[in-house]
């Protein structure tokens, strides 16, 4: 079988078992998990490799955000993470000290637990933000995906792969035998981490750098429930001489499950030899964040690694895609790169369904790249830039690089004082956690991702926000918006607008007097061979609009209608009713999938 990879040469593929495929996906973590899922969702024939005997091991993602939750939702399985899941009210009480058991410098509302922020995620979206450790998650969509008919095999190493114009024919290992074999697929999904060998071979425009910085993992068991549980949070941020952070310690001491599991963040000079991370030291560096010189603790992990400040600005290759850590590469502030790795799976699998049934042209893949790079640069900036900013708390406290660690004491201590350095202390310090609300708060950066593609017919406009866009998300049914989220339904039941749109159809949504757009939907889908479901909301319609906050958001007339694509985001919009509402979905429609009207 004659197959070719971009500047190879054209090669014979070995003859030996090929298993077959729609859809091939390497790597079983949140990008690869969860495209996995959504694949079978859509009835995709597909195979899950991982060279791993299972999923995580270590907890590294946590933060899981409502845009994240609101995919789960829509999976069936919301549930079922919140119940593995710390809730959302022990999320937020972020501290920052000099110990655990030490001095207090401040504390910051984050996640949305302030009152005031609290309302804009009860607004925003049905589903509430948690903290689920990755080590929870990916058995979660591991599982979900299988029952619903994917293939999983683990303990199976991805080799290479080549493509033909017909499909990707990958060559597989067995970890357990050592024995290789094929797997042919029509698409090849690389998600397979931070040093994904499919984006090297794939050679994909990388713009930024690996390993800007040096890291520590410290996996460890203490009860610290007298410490935290007064001031629950997931982060605890401890501030001691060190070489994480602008030449300055900042360590973190992270919850994973409250109050007797955590993972310790801390930091060491990369451009030095990587230090001797044994379990003596790795008791030592817990004791010292903590504060307790003498505290029990059980050591379960430890590892080294580097902060990156990279994207790619091209996610695809022929029928092979990247997505997750492959494409976007940067420290775990804003906890924005398991959320952002499902998103971007979710982007794209609607996409690639809709390819394989013939509903769409292949073009329509391109607009993966076209919306998820952006999103790759965006957080990627935001996490490393969120990193820097702590630079402006030790610039509050007066620390420096290279201090001691009496003469940092000595700084901070100075806050306290009645005197007019202490007064400017104290002053600057407002200032500075003020500032961490971008790392903590930036509710626009995760839930405000706007398209702009060849997937998506603009009409001018976009979300027009009179506040910080980071920071506050405003809802729009502007084409590439997310759909915003009201409350509808019947006196016996309500639900929100996005469980009206699931992922399987797309969605046309309209008022009363705009009926005639239901029979333009059920039309336009007899024609195209696409499903397209619809939903009229007014009283005694499909659905009522329970708090009247539908008729706010919508931006279109009650005649008018707006189209969803089947990721929630809208697709097109008619601001009223046309004179012939059934040619103008059809051809809106049309244009999206790239087909000829």
């Amino acid at each position: 079988m004659p197959a070719f990879q971009d500047g190879q040469k054209e090669t014979e593929i070995p003859l030996g078992e090929v298993l077959q495929t729609d859809v091939l996906v390497v790597g079983s973590g949140p990008a690869g998990g969860s495209a996995a899922l959504f694949l079978a969702e859509l009835g995709i024939p597909t195979i899950l490799i991982s060279k791993y005997r299972w999923t995580a091991n270590t907890p590294r993602a946590h933060i899981t955000n409502q845009r994240t939750m609101e995919i789960m939702r829509d999976m069936g399985i919301e549930d079922i993470v919140q119940a593995e899941a710390t809730e959302h009210m022990l999320c937020g009480d972020t501290v920052f000290c000099t110990s655990i058991a030490g001095d207090e410098i401040g504390r910051i509302l984050t996640w949305g637990t302030h009152p005031a922020r609290a309302a804009d995620h009860l607004l925003a979206s049905p589903s509430s933000m948690c903290d689920i450790p990755q080590t929870y998650l990916e058995p979660i969509l591991v599982t979900a995906a299988t029952k619903r008919g994917t293939h999983a095999r683990f303990s199976t190493e991805y080799v290479s792969h080549v493509q033909d114009a017909d499909g990707v024919t990958a060559t597989v290992r067995d970890r357990l035998t050592g024995a290789s074999y094929q797997i042919r697929a029509k698409y090849m999904l690389g998600a397979d981490g931070a040093r994904s060998i499919i984006q090297q071979e794939l050679q994909l425009p990388m713009e930024g750098k690996m390993d800007i910085a040096g890291s520590m993992n410290i996996t460890f068991k203490a009860d610290l429930a007298a410490h935290v549980g007064h001031r629950p949070s997931v982060l605890y941020w401890v501030i001691q001489p060190g070489a994480n952070i602008g030449g300055i310690g900042a360590g973190l001491v992270r919850m994973v499950r409250p109050w007797n599991e955590w993972l310790v963040v801390w930091g060491f000079d990369i451009s030095q030899p990587p230090p001797v991370l044994d379990d003596a030291a790795a008791v030592q560096i817990v004791r010292n964040l903590v504060g307790i010189p003498d505290l029990e603790v059980e050591i379960t992990g430890k590892s080294l690694w580097g902060n990156n400040e990279c994207f790619a600005t091209h996610l695809q290759k022929g029928r092979v895609f990247a997505l997750g850590d492959a494409i976007h590469r940067h420290p775990p502030s804003n906890g924005l790169g398991s959320n952002t790795s499902i998103q971007d799976s979710y982007n794209l699998c609607w996409k690639i369904a809709s390819v394989l049934r013939g509903e769409a042209d292949p073009s329509l893949l391109e607009t993966y790249s076209q919306e998820r790079a952006p999103v790759a640069r965006q957080i990627v900036t935001r996490a490393n830039k969120s990193a820097r900013e702590f630079i402006h708390l030790f610039q509050a406290l007066g620390i420096k690089p290279g201090m001691s660690s009496e003469d940092m004491a000595k700084e901070i201590e100075e806050r306290k004082a009645p005197t007019a350095a202490g007064a400017k202390k104290r002053a600057d310090l407002v200032t500075a956690m003020d500032q961490k609300n971008y790392e903590f708060n930036a509710h626009g950066v995760e839930m405000g991702q706007f398209y702009t593609s060849d997937a998506i017919i603009s009409d001018g406009t976009k979300p027009v926000n009179d506040r910080d866009p980071e920071l506050y998300y405003k809802p729009s049914t502007s084409p590439g918006a997310r759909l915003p989220h009201a409350w509808v339904g019947t006196h016996l039941k309500k639900a929100s607008t996005l469980d009206k749109a699931p992922y399987t159809a797309w969605t046309v949504i309209t008022g009363t007097t705009g009926a005639k757009w239901a029979e333009a939907a059920a039309a336009a889908s007899s024609k195209l061979g696409v499903k397209v479901k619809s939903v009229v909301i007014g009283p005694a319609q499909d659905a009522e609009d329970l708090y009247y906050d539908w008729a706010k958001l919508r931006e279109v007339d009650e005649d008018g209608v707006v189209l969803v694509r089947p990721d929630k985001h809208i697709a097109w919009r008619s601001k009223n009713m046309p004179a012939d509402p059934e040619a103008e979905l059809v051809a809106a429609l049309s244009k999206v999938l790239g087909r000829k009207v």
